[in-house]
């Protein structure tokens, strides 16, 4: 009889596995279907490029991609520093208000930069890629989460 418990107790763990795998695959895979397309993406696949256009723009995007991650890590030094702040604190005080506005900044630093990024790409396209590059830029960020 407890051979039967053990094989019961296998089938239902191995199931649970396989189930949560499937699931957790399948989340993966509806999530990429439904991510915002990234400016790498727009500019490369979607805009006819000329081989110096090319050049030109892998280099603004290599320049941008280490402010970028220098941007980032602040934005994830102000939500930990934040974070402290609550778990520190009984309610708002003045050190929670200090790293919300710290976040802020940092957040706010990062989408000015990401900006000036995407108007630096611009000036190295054509009027009729341009169109199509705003087109893209403002459907991107316009989109509704599914």
């Amino acid at each position: 009889m407890t051979t039967n418990w053990k094989s019961i107790a296998l089938t239902v763990a191995l199931a649970a596995l396989a189930s949560a795998g499937g699931a957790w695959l399948g989340a993966g895979w509806m999530m990429r279907q439904h991510e915002t397309p990234g400016l790498h993406e727009i500019v490369h696949r979607k805009l006819d490029l000329t081989a110096d256009q090319d050049v030109r723009l892998d280099q603004i995007e290599s320049g941008f991609a280490e402010r970028r991650e220098t941007l980032e890590a602040d934005v994830r030094a102000a939500n930990r520093e934040l974070a402290n702040a609550i778990a520190a604190s009984q309610g708002d005080s003045p050190e929670v208000r200090a790293a919300v506005d710290h976040f802020h900044d940092a957040m706010g630093a990062l989408q000015k930069a990401t900006i000036a990024h995407v108007f630096e790409m611009r000036a190295v396209l054509t009027p009729e890629q341009a169109r199509v590059f705003d087109k893209e830029i403002a459907g991107a960020l316009t989109q509704e989460p599914r």
